[in-house]
């Protein structure tokens, strides 16, 4: 469509004075026009750069809107530096290093505008601009959506990012907008994004979904505040604070993220009132370093979709649970580190599979009015330093209410335990704590469950309907009786005793490690069946699939050699017996050794798969433990949950990661032994049911293999995995980054490479591990140099140059 006409109507203070011109240009139309008049634009493309210092109204012509284009060949297509209107029109940008529509000055009003371009941001305000912007579209695949910056503000109504290479909105500088009833969707890099002192975001009645990246980033001394709305299916985490960051959202829903949903760190501030977070893949509220700190007031969270605590509170944090609900997840909340704390009030955490409340390496939890139902542990406070306090909360239809292990000192006040499949409290391994009031009623177990050594204190405890008895201590221990200052300190304890008199067989579920991933390596899970189900099988891939991807891993060629030896082995061991010839008898159960990061549980996870793919297998799927998952703290209790793992892999392989520390050299009265034991018993007994790999250290294997000559007999083959070489770090660091869609610059990869030749190689070394925390600190102090740039090309945000390289160790 040609260019068309653009007719003027000059306005006055009298009816007289009022006339009417035409112009050929937009320019010359701009350049006639005083305050006040009306400028309509006849449909046509107008291949001009607009600039309106006036306060004009600016407007297409009645009938189908989108008829007139203002699309030049490069520069800024339209600038407005009045207080004008601007209505109706379609914004076509071209220069990538511009904005498609620039707003400088005033309190302009900009309605119905259609922005579609390749700019480096679709809407760019600054300075002392204050538009209101109302029924906008951006669609901008090459740049940000919406930029409010330096000091700007201004209110967006109905406005919607279709598309956005880079933020959807994007807040720095200062600036102050505020959205109400926007959508920001399909955009890369995050959904909203405020950063810098002083930068603010409101948002009212907001929708922010597929992202790819993160929904939400406050970071670097920036605030928002969201009220009524939601955050949903991003590729990274929902919500992002960090570094002083503070952020409140009120009647929010965050929802189905494949990540975190809210992670916190760096003495952020985060203010939740009447939110839900559901269907997270990890954990719900993430929250990290001291100073850090969440405050939740009538939320709910729920429905993960992972294998990870719902609360994750660690490194110094707090959190602050007030008339919540957390259910159906796997963890509700866990508590790590000193300095680390949680204060629950009024709160229901239910439908946990594992373990409602964890307290580990020094860190406080206080719950106080709380109600704990059907979970495997209600709380758990796990080692020395680790405590808090439990005040008048109920615990309800778990297998033990609460367990208290090597050290930890909990008080627990007024509260009552229901039907406990196992025990209402069990303390072990030199734990403590102190009971004061508690009741237990109809435990399958003990009411109160006490091991040797442990410094407990109970005074005014009352157990009812216990089917073992009330309380169980050692050396004869009996409520009313003060200890001997080595066991625990009972008075005024009362129980009726009437599992004495009708004792019933030990329940088939007692505390069994699970398998846990993650965050959660090192911290024991809980069952909460008697027999865990396995999951449903996945369609088995084709072994040339497979193998293709064993070949795609870096180096490891000796292991491949290996892996394709011993398939081929399977492979015409099995088309012999098809043919009625004898075959060779081929042990598949593997010996693992190596250094961390050497890519031990992937080859064993492709392995598995191989297997199933020629039919050896029923599904091939890994079932990964070490010793924690494996070795119990009573008697009985390991053989159950070496059982358990076992019975976990059928079909597919159990890994065992540094088998070894089943057999310590100083092993006395361990029970890593009776976990050897039964594991040797269940591999001869289902032999054809499941693989067994157990994998790590060179020496460590060898001195295991050596001194359980019952184990090694059961191991066809070792298969050694050797450090990674320096070219091949550098290659792992590349894939990171093409997976990521980052890039190296020039000289980085030789930087990489002289990096990794000098880097020393002791036992902190790990390998694969290694290169991919390289690349992450990369990217990390890419950030923080590409943050200070005030604006940014792809390049700049794609590229990583050899000074992002980390300092040597």
């Amino acid at each position: 469509m040609a260019q068309g006409t653009v007719q003027v109507t000059h306005t006055g203070t009298s009816r007289w004075r009022r006339r009417t011109g035409e112009y050929t240009s937009l320019a010359a139309a701009l350049e006639a026009a005083s305050d006040g008049d009306i400028l309509t634009v006849a449909p046509g493309t107008y291949r001009e750069n607009l600039v309106v210092t006036r306060a004009v109204t600016l407007r297409g012509p009645e009938g189908p809107s989108g008829s007139v284009r203002i699309a030049p060949p490069d520069g800024v297509p339209l600038t407005v530096r009045a207080s004008a209107t601007v209505h109706d029109l379609h914004v076509e940008g071209q220069d990538t290093t511009a904005p498609a529509l620039l707003v400088e000055d005033g309190t302009p009003e900009l309605t119905d505008l259609r922005i579609v371009t390749r700019s480096a941001a679709g809407i760019e305000v600054r300075g002392a601009a204050r538009p209101t912007v109302r029924r906008c579209t951006v669609d901008n695949p090459a740049g940000v959506g919406v930029a409010v910056l330096d000091g700007a503000g201004g209110v967006f109504e109905d406005c919607e990012v279709v598309a956005a290479g880079q933020s959807g909105v994007s807040v720095r500088g200062g600036a102050h907008p505020r959205l109400e009833r926007c959508r920001i969707h399909h955009a890369s890099g995050g959904g909203l994004t405020v950063t810098g002192e002083g930068s603010g975001l409101e948002a009212v009645g907001c929708e922010v979904y597929e992202i790819k990246g993160t929904g939400v980033q406050i970071a670097a001394r920036a605030a928002a505040h969201l009220t009524d709305s939601s955050v949903h299916r991003t590729s990274a985490d929902g919500i992002t604070l960090d570094t002083d960051a503070v952020l409140t959202l009120s009647d929010c829903d965050i929802h189905d993220i494949p990540e975190n949903a809210v992670d916190l760190r760096s003495r952020s501030v985060l203010t939740l009132t009447r939110s839900t977070v559901r269907r997270f893949g990890r954990n719900g509220l993430s929250v990290w370093d001291p100073g850090t700190r969440v405050d939740a007031n009538q939320c709910e969270i729920h429905d993960s979709t992972g294998d990870y605590p719902a609360v994750w509170v660690s490194d110094g944090a707090t959190v602050v649970l007030d008339s919540c609900r957390v259910h159906d997840v796997p963890d509700a909340l866990f508590v790590l580190d000193r300095g680390s704390r949680a204060d629950v009030v009024d709160s229901d955490l239910s439908q946990v599979r594992n373990t409602a409340v964890s307290v580990s390496d020094g860190a406080t939890a206080q719950l106080d009015d709380c109600r704990i139902r059907e979970a495997s542990t209600g709380a758990w406070f796990r080692d020395h330093g680790s405590g808090g306090t439990l005040n008048s909360c109920t615990i309800d239809g778990v297998q033990t209410g609460v367990i208290v292990t090597k050290g930890a000192d909990p008080t627990i006040e007024r509260c009552t335990i229901t039907a406990p499949a196992e025990a209402g409290f069990y303390v072990s391994a030199e734990g403590r704590g102190t009971f004061h009031d508690c009741r237990v009623t109809g435990s399958g177990g003990y009411g109160f469950h006490v091991m040797d050594g442990c410094r407990t204190t109970l005074t005014r405890c009352r157990t009812e309907r216990c089917a073992r008895g009330g309380y169980e201590f050692p050396d004869g221990t009996v409520p009313g009786a003060e200890g001997n200052g080595a066991g625990p300190t009972v008075e005024d304890c009362t129980s009726d005793e009437s599992g004495v008199l009708a004792p019933v067989p030990p329940p088939t579920a007692l505390l069994t490690a699970t398998e846990t991933t993650g965050l959660l390596g090192s911290v024991p899970a809980q069952s909460a069946t008697p027999v865990p189900q396995a999951p449903p099988a996945e369609p088995v891939r084709e072994p040339g699939k497979v193998l293709g991807e064993l070949d795609e891993l870096v180096g490891l060629e000796s292991v491949k050699r290996e892996v394709r030896a011993l398939t081929n082995m399977i492979e015409v061991g099995r088309r012999r017996q098809q043919a009625g010839l004898k075959a060779a008898s081929a042990r598949r159960h593997l010996v693992f050794t190596g250094s961390p990061g050497t890519g031990k549980t992937t080859v064993a996870r492709l392995y598995g798969e191989i297997l199933a793919s020629l039919g050896v297998l029923e599904r091939g799927h890994l079932v990964e433990v070490s010793r924690v998952d494996l070795v119990g703290e009573h008697i009985g209790s390991t053989a159950i949950r070496t059982q358990e793992a076992f019975d976990r892999a059928r079909g597919g392989v159990l890994f065992i990661d540094e088998a070894y520390a089943l057999s310590p050299e100083d092993s006395g009265r361990d029970f890593g032994r009776e976990a050897i034991d039964t594991l040797v018993k269940l591999m001869e007994d289902h032999r054809e049911a499941v693989v067994v790999i157990v994998a790590g250290y060179t020496v460590e294997m060898e001195r295991f293999l050596a001194v359980n000559p019952g184990v090694a007999s059961r191991f066809s083959r070792t298969i050694t995995f050797d450090d990674y070489e320096a070219d091949e770090l550098l290659r792992i660091v590349e894939r990171q980054a093409e997976e990521h869609e980052y890039r190296l610059g020039a000289g980085t990869p030789e930087a990489l490479l002289k990096y990794f030749t000098v880097l020393p190689k002791g036992p902190a070394f790990g390998n694969g591990r290694t290169a991919r925390q390289t690349f992450e600190s990369m990217v990390e102090q890419h950030a923080s140099r590409v943050a200070q740039l005030p604006e940014t090309s792809t390049d700049d945000l794609t590229l990583l140059y050899a000074d992002d390289l980390p300092d040597l160790p």
